[in-house]
């Protein structure tokens, strides 16, 4: 295993979820562009339930088919945890419709409890195909599991498209016809769920070939060492959606405000949240590639100067990608408020919540030593202290500051739960991250947006010559970070696969 491995991975189910993903966010603010921030903040709480829903569904059994696989008969894991899957994901979807009302009315959805019935099912659905999914990435599968996530997003968008501008159009002409009738105005924004639980029950068709090799079959003795190592995962999972998700879920419960200027606020927060999508599109395809990576790389020595490289690179590009968000605001501002204005005046968090989720990723990285040494009740531990602390600032911060103090919560949970992960992971698992580099570049990105953001204000927003100073900055800046990594890691970058050719010759 090699960094060059590692990357090559990333790249077969990086690539085809980042053009998923980028497909799903267009479709994300087009819900925007076509709803107000009133009509928007529906679509907002059902995905912000929906991870946490994952979570509970599939208790972390992703991670530990990985584990397991190592040293264990994977056709009888494959069965074992599928069978488990089955069985909780029919008992946990009857708990939710017995429950539906209660949670309709928890969540903010009374005006649209339909919403939360196909919530349910696109979590029945997701949950069903994980296991197969997962098997094709251990399996080296990397063509059928990118076919499978750009088809499912391509139906998805298919569908939004057809409602919104085939059946809504027909309907406005002639409410009678055949098209028009296929279209409620009522509807709305839900055309966004029905569409993600057609593309979900669509997965399962696509992985009938992985469930026909399924057979009913139960090991108790493994089942149980596997859910001794999952157990701790589920409220790692929780806790981390709950840092994640909380700041929408709850929004409506702390916030003072009255209840049309609360579902504005939100629906203002869920637009600009969905900004730092970059980031976070990064986080989740690393995290695809890098956890077999990291379980078949402890086998090996000097796995821990190999992770403390992947660190340092992961570093680096959401360094870059910092800054593409970062310096141009305007750019991904008029993404979101070319129709519905009032979406730019949050546009100010989405820093924040970029740097946050720097933070978050770095956290996963760390995750290695509690996953590796079989101390993932301290993982939970780590999660559920950063949990709370997102419970009480946003308690404390929403009535306050509304959204932008939500961001701040964010932001301080995750540096919080990177520092003590650091911490603890240095005393039980010692890796030899290089420190002092990785704060000097983040530093160092941070600096170059405040002084980038105070450039851009100091300037007339109406002159002709604005726009000209404000990307020209923004070229200059992002240039003078990349000749800095370029001088200070040229020995890293030669030992680089694909780019290290531009860099001259280096062993590997």
């Amino acid at each position: 295993m090699s960094i060059k491995k590692l990357a090559g991975q990333t790249l077969w189910y990086g690539v085809p979820r980042i053009f998923s993903r980028f497909l799903s966010f267009g479709i994300s603010l087009l819900g925007f562009q076509l709803f107000d921030p009133n009509g928007s903040y529906a679509f907002t709480q059902i995905y912000a339930v929906i991870p946490f829903l994952n979570i509970l569904f599939t208790y972390g059994l992703e991670t530990s088919y990985f584990r397991f696989a190592q040293d264990h008969d994977r056709q009888k894991l494959f069965n074992t945890l599928n069978v488990s899957v089955i069985i909780s994901t029919i008992l946990f979807t009857a708990l939710l419709y017995l429950f539906e009302k209660p949670i309709t009315g928890f969540i903010g959805m009374d005006r649209h409890p339909e919403f939360v019935t196909w919530m349910i099912w696109i979590v029945f659905f997701d949950t069903l195909y994980t296991i197969p999914m997962a098997r094709l990435r251990q399996e080296e599968r990397p063509r059928k599991y990118a076919f499978i996530n750009m088809f499912a997003v391509v139906l998805n968008v298919a569908i939004v498209l057809f409602f919104f501008y085939v059946a809504k159009p027909a309907r406005e002409a002639d409410p009678y016809t055949f098209l028009g009738q296929l279209y409620r105005p009522e509807i709305g924004i839900g055309y966004f769920i029905i569409a993600n639980v057609v593309s979900s029950a669509v997965c399962l068709l696509l992985l009938y070939k992985e469930f026909t090799a399924f057979r009913f079959e139960f090991d108790k003795k493994l089942w149980k060492d596997v859910m001794k190592y999952s157990y701790p995962l589920i409220i790692v999972g929780l806790g981390g959606m709950i840092n994640e998700m909380l700041s929408r879920l709850v929004y409506q419960k702390v916030s003072t405000a009255s209840v049309t200027q609360r579902e504005f606020e939100l629906g203002v927060f869920g637009a600009n949240y969905k900004l730092a999508v970059l980031i976070t599109i990064f986080i989740q395809i690393f995290r695809m590639a890098a956890e077999p990576f990291f379980f078949n790389q402890s086998r090996h020595e000097g796995a821990q100067r190999m992770y403390a490289r992947v660190m340092k690179f992961f570093v680096i590009a959401c360094c870059f990608m910092f800054l593409i968000i970062s310096l141009f605001l305007e750019t991904w501002k008029g993404l979101i408020a070319s129709k519905h204005p009032e979406y730019a005046q949050g546009i100010h968090i989405v820093p924040i919540l970029s740097m946050g989720s720097i933070f978050l990723g770095i956290y996963y990285n760390l995750s290695v030593w509690y996953k590796l040494t079989n101390r993932n009740m301290t993982g939970a531990y780590i999660t559920i202290a950063g949990a709370v602390i997102t419970i009480v600032l946003n308690i404390w911060w929403i009535p306050e500051y509304k959204y932008t103090g939500a961001a701040w919560a964010t932001f301080t949970c995750y540096a919080f739960m990177m520092i003590i992960s650091y911490v603890l992971g240095q005393k039980h698992y010692k890796i030899p991250y290089p420190k002092k580099k990785l704060i000097a570049y983040l530093v160092i990105v941070t600096l170059m947006y405040i002084l980038h953001e105070a450039i851009a204000r100091s300037l007339d927003h109406n002159a002709s010559y604005y726009k000209i100073i404000y990307y020209g900055t923004s070229l200059l800046f992002f240039g003078l970070f990349t000749l800095l990594i370029m001088k200070v890691e040229r020995k890293e970058l030669r030992r680089m696969p694909y780019i290290g050719k531009f860099f001259g010759k280096a062993s590997a």
